[in-house]
């Protein structure tokens, strides 16, 4: 098979492919004869269909089948032999591409567009100013990482008399004739918009009714529609007032800093004292915060690979048409709409595909294993569950590597850390101080 390469023009160039019999002939031949042994034609024992009539039969569609399938080998073939650092994939060029007569032709030639990639460096060096930056962890954030364990580890219990957060139960009654009636009405006095109404329950105690106007109270028929149990549309109607008769309040006491809240939050027997207690929950905070700045350091660093190729061109023509095809189904309008993020995402898959090959860098099946554990382990810790069981992680873990697009996503997050990583030993990285307040503020900027 010849393939011949055209000069490349603006990042462009054309693979023009001539394939004779002997490129394609065994390969329809043999998938002829796979046919003969199967093909089920009135007439004839299965296996004993003439060859020729076989080949009247299917032949075309036989032979279009086996070029189109050698035309993807070769190609890619010839791309890695050349190596040739494409965007995107060929595409065929109608216009160099003569028109194919299988039954008058045994020579074909097709022609291909291709597009190159441009030359560029994305890697950093010691005139790159980078920051690392270390939070400061505050006894203030630990008292407030325990008042959050004490409240998470807390219980309900029932109160006399009602105090701002409390939770109240009982008879509400519309007053009016055959009004609305809701037995066992949830009410939570802390939502309430109205400053007037709120106060209305303050230090009311059980057996007292209070009168007030649901949706003066809440502003929401939303709200007041859940807590009556009725459709949205009857609560914007409602202008009358309600009598709430206080039948339980339920209040939520946080724990107490001691054994019980250890162990809930460490496990049996891992925490002797406050002290100790305390010293783990601003070691995992400091570990939190390390994971912050690097996340900042991750950002600052793929911007400043970026700002490197912020003047790169391509070819923008080939590209809109290769999206295109791809995506038959994507308007012009959304194309030139998503075409610059596009172009910068492209721009980011180079630079990590050029690191990746700089330090020699791999993404391991440990690597994907250990990063998606440790997602797996911040998610739970969202909910409260902070120390999962290892045995649970690791099959948790594997259950998300076997969807697709989540495996995809655990790579190239792993990928991008490695890259991270090795940046920050060639840029020059300065350590800075900071509090956490500030490291906030370095987002909004």
């Amino acid at each position: 098979m010849k393939i011949e390469q055209s000069e490349i023009k603006d990042m462009q160039a054309v693979l023009t492919m001539t394939m004779e019999p002997a490129d394609y002939q065994e390969a329809a031949d043999k998938e002829l004869r796979q046919i003969r042994q199967k093909a089920n034609i009135p007439g004839f024992r299965p296996g004993m269909v003439p060859l020729g009539l076989v080949k009247k039969m299917y032949g075309k569609g036989v032979l279009a089948e086996v070029i189109n399938r050698e035309i993807g080998v070769q190609l890619q073939k010839y791309i890695e032999e050349k190596n040739l650092n494409i965007l995107g994939d060929p595409l065929p060029n109608e216009e160099l591409t003569p028109a194919v007569d299988f039954d008058n032709q045994d020579t074909f030639t097709f022609a291909f567009d291709i597009a190159i990639a441009p030359e560029f460096d994305a890697l950093l060096n010691g005139r790159n100013k980078l920051t690392r930056y270390n939070i400061t962890v505050t006894d203030e954030m630990v008292d407030r990482q325990v008042e959050s364990y004490a409240g998470r580890f807390g219980d309900y219990v029932d109160a006399d008399a009602f105090q701002e957060g409390d939770m109240l139960r009982g008879l509400m009654t519309e007053q009016k004739e055959n009004g609305i009636v809701k037995e066992n009405a949830i009410l939570n006095p802390a939502y309430m918009r109205d400053e007037e109404s709120k106060k209305l329950f303050n230090g009311a105690k059980k057996g007292d009714v209070v009168t007030f106007n649901p949706m003066k109270a809440y502003g929401s028929e939303v709200e007041v529609a859940s807590m009556l149990d009725i459709k949205k549309e009857e609560a914007k109607e409602l202008t009358t007032d309600f009598t709430f008769e206080i039948q339980t309040i339920t209040r939520h006491e946080n724990a107490k800093i001691d054994g019980e809240l250890f162990a809930k939050v460490y496990g049996d027997n891992n925490v002797k004292d406050e002290a100790e207690f305390r010293a783990k929950v601003k070691a995992e905070i400091e570990d939190n915060m390390r994971q912050d700045s690097d996340y900042k350091f991750g950002l600052d660093a793929k911007a400043a690979v970026m700002k490197k190729l912020e003047k790169l061109e391509f070819p923008e023509t080939f590209l809109r048409r290769w999206v295109k095809t791809n995506n038959p189904e994507l308007t012009d309008e959304q194309l030139e709409k998503d075409f610059p993020a596009m172009i910068e995402e492209l721009k980011w898959h180079l630079a990590k595909e050029q690191l990746l090959k700089h330090f020699d860098l791999k993404v391991e099946k440990e690597d994907v294993e250990a990063y998606a554990k440790e997602v797996a382990r911040m998610q739970f810790m969202q909910y409260g569950l902070m120390h999962v069981d290892d045995q649970y992680l690791t099959s948790y873990t594997q259950e998300m590597m076997k969807k697709e697009d989540q495996l995809r996503a655990l790579v190239e997050r792993c990928a991008e850390q490695k890259i991270y990583k090795a940046l920050e030993g060639v840029a020059k990285v300065e350590e800075q101080a900071i509090s956490h307040e500030d490291f906030g503020k370095l987002f909004a900027e």
